[in-house]
């Protein structure tokens, strides 16, 4: 682990560490902000995931999020969105897939399948390192935005246990049915769409053992609402199986981090709720 940014913030730490990721074979890049309890012992963990075509460094210097997360004590982390560097593959014509846009899945197909594997470095790997070089506990909740929204659910859903609370700004909750995802999960898995199921929020509902509330905010004047991200989808696959959902629709609101900033603070107390009461 090397420290490169270290800045005071709200009377804690934001920094950033670049380490070798054994799981993906390359150099990554994570922002993570100590809270001032952090100085006292360990501290719960909230993993942000961002969305296509950033890095680490969009939430830690757009969504605000530190004020609440020292209120809290909880300890963010935010990695970058995909494997980087000259040996990664890359499709330098698109902004929505290759480096950038890993979309947290396991690639299956080549040339992806070589260092694409960011479920598992957001799931195991990642979690492992922050455990073991911060005073961070095994407690953890998990969030994100757009494609970063879809990959909280994901982990969520398919990691029973292993996360206290979900929530996403804008999520892509239906891949396997949208542009985006498609053009991802054919590239990344195949052109086997039965193997897409396992990376899909709308169908992992309906046979996850764990019923994990997921807490999502859309906004209404979201340019991708009606084409990419379709929430509705995500309520109805709920509903039909009673999986607990909380969708906020929120009047005049895009895409951006003028959203995220306007809840974040709800969405931080959220997990810090479930991160203080008893499993």
């Amino acid at each position: 682990m090397n420290r490169i940014e270290k800045h005071a913030c709200f009377g804690g730490q934001q920094e950033v560490w670049a380490h070798t990721s054994s799981v993906l074979g390359c150099e990554m890049r994570v922002g993570v902000y100590l809270p001032p309890q952090a100085q006292a012992g360990q501290c719960p963990v909230l993993y942000w995931l961002s969305g296509l075509t950033c890095n680490e460094q969009n939430f830690i210097t757009k969504a605000g999020a530190q004020r609440f997360a020292a209120e809290h004590g909880l300890i963010l982390v935010a990695p970058d969105t995909s494997p980087r560097g000259s040996n990664v593959a890359d499709d330098a014509q698109s902004y929505d897939l290759g480096q950038g846009a890993g979309f947290y899945v396991n690639a299956t197909q080549a040339p992806w399948s070589s260092h694409y594997r960011m479920h598992d470095y957001v799931v195991h790997e990642l979690p492992a390192l922050v455990e073991s070089h911060f005073p961070a506990s095994a407690m953890r909740a998990i969030s994100g935005h757009s494609m970063g929204g879809h990959g909280a659910l994901i982990c969520a859903l398919r990691n029973p246990g292993r996360y206290r609370s979900v929530s996403a700004f804008s999520p892509i909750v239906a891949p396997s049915q949208v542009p985006w995802g498609e053009r991802a999960l054919t590239a990344y898995l195949g052109p086997d769409k039965s193997t897409w199921q396992a990376w899909d929020a709308c169908a992992l509902v309906q046979s996850v053992s764990e019923r994990l509330p997921l807490l999502i905010d859309q906004g209404e004047a979201d340019e991708f609402l009606p084409v990419q991200l379709k929430p509705h989808l995500l309520q109805q696959a709920c509903d039909a199986v009673g999986h607990p959902l909380q969708l906020r629709m929120r009047p005049g609101y895009d895409h951006s981090y003028y959203f995220i900033s306007s809840f974040i603070d709800e969405h931080i107390a959220h997990h810090a709720n479930a991160l203080r009461s008893e499993p």
